[in-house]
This record gives C-alpha cells, structure tokens and sequence, in this order.
C-alpha cells in the first residue's frame, strides 16, 4: 500500500527549531538580565511607542463608540457576525419605536375622538420620526466613523505590528549570533571539547551575525 506523505525537508525543520529555541534563550536571559541586547534607535522606538499609543486609544474608542450607539452587548456581538458575513444587519425596533407603537396601539383603543386618545397617537407619531432619526444617526456614525477606524486597525495597524515583530525576531536572531560571536572568542586557544574548534565556532558565528545584520537592514 503506497501512503502519499507530505515533502518534508528535515534540514529546514530542524533549522526552524534551533532558530526558535535560541530566541527563547535569548530573550529569556533579556528578561533576567544576564546578556546585552541591540537598542533600536531613539526615532524607531518614539514611533513604535505612538503606533501602541495610536492602537490602545483607537481601539478603546471603537468600543466606547459602539456602547454607546448599540447598548446591547448581545447585539453589537449579532451585527459583528453579520458584518463578517456580509450580510445586512437585522431591523431592530429602538426603545424610542417600541413606545412609539404602544402609543399609537393605545390611543386607537382608547379612542380617537377622546383628547387622551388623540395625544397618545400624536406623541408616538413623534416618537417614531426619533426612533427613524436614531436608526439614522446610528448608520451615519458607523459609516463615517467606527467602520473607518476598524478598517485602520485591521489594514494598516496590523501591518505595522506585523512588521515589529519581524523586526524583533531578526533583532533576537542578531543577539543570539553576537553572543555566540563573543563566547566563541572567549574560547580562542582552548581545546575543543565537541569536536568544533573555537576558530572554526567563530568563523561560524561572525557570517552569522553578518546574515543577520544584513537581513535586518534589508527591512528598513
């Protein structure tokens, strides 16, 4: 029986994985202090510091924008399945048009001709043109202003933060091969104990930090 199994190259799987484990290290002695990291400069880290400061505030906006237009939690929740889904939202009544309805429901059973019917049928008329101008306002703000700052933080924010984290990657990766650089140099004129002589071990380790300087530059 042939088993069709997927082309799986070993030598970049492994590679991958060493790659991964080393950025652990690196950034867990980061954290502990015990190894020196590469600095961005003083520019990159202001604008990385307005592009957090840009998303926190925007997002929070978002929020307190949609809390306030749709109060209904389970609502707003509907309308973003809908929205991801591309179809149109349901059609809600508002409180302002429940009322409204009751109103003119009332006034008809109590009579039109009575001055009580009469006032009840004319406030809910009234109650249904705000009911209609809150169903407007609400499609308005979404429109000019919630659905613009979405599409910020899914376009153009997630680029930016996608980008950084490249950059931090290729940052780690850089620190990793320097700290290798300067342990191989410390080794220099030592005997070898696995087989790899220090000379060769900092040969290595410098054209690795070369490839990582290189493929840093290459993303700014």
């Amino acid at each position: 029986m042939n088993i069709n199994l997927p082309n799986f190259n070993m030598k970049n799987l492994v590679r991958e994985a060493g790659s991964t484990i080393s950025r652990v290290v690196q950034l867990t002695e980061e954290k502990l202090g015990t190894t020196e990291r590469t600095e961005y400069d003083l520019h990159f880290q202001n604008l990385a510091e307005r592009a957090d400061v840009t998303k926190s505030w925007t997002e929070k906006i978002v929020r307190d924008t949609e809390s306030v237009l749709i109060p209904n939690p389970q609502n707003r929740v509907e309308d973003y399945i809908f929205e991801k889904i591309e179809k149109s939202r349901p059609k809600r009544l508002s409180n302002l048009e429940h009322l409204a309805l009751d109103m003119i429901e009332a006034g008809g059973d109590f009579g039109q001709d009575l001055p009580y019917g009469q006032a009840l049928i004319k406030v809910g008329q009234a109650e249904q043109k705000l009911g209609q101008c809150e169903h407007d306002f609400i499609a308005t703000s979404g429109i000019c202003f919630t659905q613009p700052l979405r599409k910020f933080l899914d376009g153009e924010m997630k680029t930016i933060t996608k980008e950084r984290g490249i950059l931090e990657t290729k940052r780690l990766d850089l620190d990793a091969c320097k700290n290798r650089v300067k342990k191989a140099r410390s080794m220099l004129g030592q005997q070898s104990k696995d087989g790899i002589s220090p000379e060769a071990a900092l040969e290595q380790s410098v054209t690795c930090e070369w490839h990582k300087r290189n493929s840093i530059g290459s993303r700014k």
